[in-house]
């Protein structure tokens, strides 16, 4: 009896390793290649849920049904122009027949591998067939820049097919090489173009150049509208001093003339009027004339004589 239950046991036991191997689950993320002896059998398990094999004989291969980046690594590359430039691109992909790919490629690493080859291949290709302006813009849209800046830029060249378009032109080539790899490239970019180092150096220095001339240009516009905006001051200043030398002259004159005919109305109402004119323009002219430094000859039949000698 005792053997019985022992017995029993064992059978249990492996009746479970059994069924425990006969199982195996597939979820959303996942698609599995059953294989028996390293060959697939079947169809391929997409839909996510539980399946049977048979087991210890068969084996599960899973695979990621998620869309898989993959990113190349920055090569130099020469354009259609001669232009050496470093070109880094990225791209996603996805295992769209598990069977075929376990067939061509097996795992994800042997198909990182391929892709290398394939992508970069194919982005050499494109990059050597097109001018640098191509892959570096996609339209030929005008930039957005003031009036007096854009005069002083050179005129942009227009473009015959543009980066998206070269872009589309290396997923289709690129997917042609790959149908039978069980793989499928969803999508291609150009994450980065840049010239290499000596070419980026000149180009760096031909920039501040041409940023330095068109400073200079607007420093010497600027000295000249500032000559200009003095020279217009001093005319003015000069102008204003003018009108007011002449409209001084114009108000001292017509004061001299009002204060003449004062004098001349006073000189001929009596003859004490006359002596007080007389004896106030001699004094007008002693006082102009003289001072403490200045010495005078003068005849004893003169009028500044006579009120010198006789002030009363």
């Amino acid at each position: 009896m005792k053997n019985t239950s022992i017995g029993l046991g064992i059978l249990a036991f492996i009746l479970m390793i059994v069924s425990l191997d006969s199982f195996f689950i597939v979820d959303e993320t996942q698609q599995a290649i059953v294989t028996q002896f390293g060959k697939p059998v079947g169809q391929p398990r997409t839909s996510p849920g539980m399946n049977f094999k048979m087991p210890f004989i068969q084996k599960v291969q899973f695979f990621d049904k998620r869309f898989l980046e993959w990113d190349g690594d920055a090569n130099q590359v020469p354009t259609k122009d001669k232009k050496f430039i470093f070109v880094d691109t990225y791209a996603r992909w996805e295992i769209a027949n598990p069977l075929q790919f376990f067939i061509r490629l097996r795992d994800e690493k042997s198909a990182q591998s391929r892709l290398d080859d394939i992508l970069d291949g194919e982005t050499r290709n494109a990059v050597a067939s097109h001018d640098l302006l191509d892959l570096v813009r996609s339209t030929n849209r005008k930039p957005e820049v003031s009036e007096e800046i854009f005069e002083e830029m050179e005129v942009l060249e227009d473009i015959s097919v543009g980066r998206e378009v070269i872009e589309a032109q290396i997923l289709k080539k690129a997917n042609q090489r790959t149908s039978d790899l069980g793989i499928r490239i969803l999508d291609v970019r150009i994450k980065r173009l840049n010239y290499v180092e000596e070419v980026r150096n000149r180009v760096y220095e031909r920039m501040v150049s041409e940023r330095n001339r068109i400073a200079d240009q607007f420093r010497s516009e600027g000295q000249g509208e500032a000559r200009k905006i003095e020279g217009n001051k001093e005319r003015d200043l000069a102008k204003i001093q003018s009108e007011a030398i002449r409209t001084a002259e114009v108000i001292r004159g017509k004061a001299d003339a009002e204060a003449t005919a004062i004098y001349a109305s006073a000189y001929n109402r009596s003859p004490q009027a006359r002596d007080l004119y007389s004896f106030l323009k001699s004094m007008e002219t002693l006082e102009k004339s003289l001072d403490d430094k200045t010495s005078i000859v003068i005849s004893t039949n003169s009028d500044l004589f006579k009120y010198l000698k006789n002030p009363n």
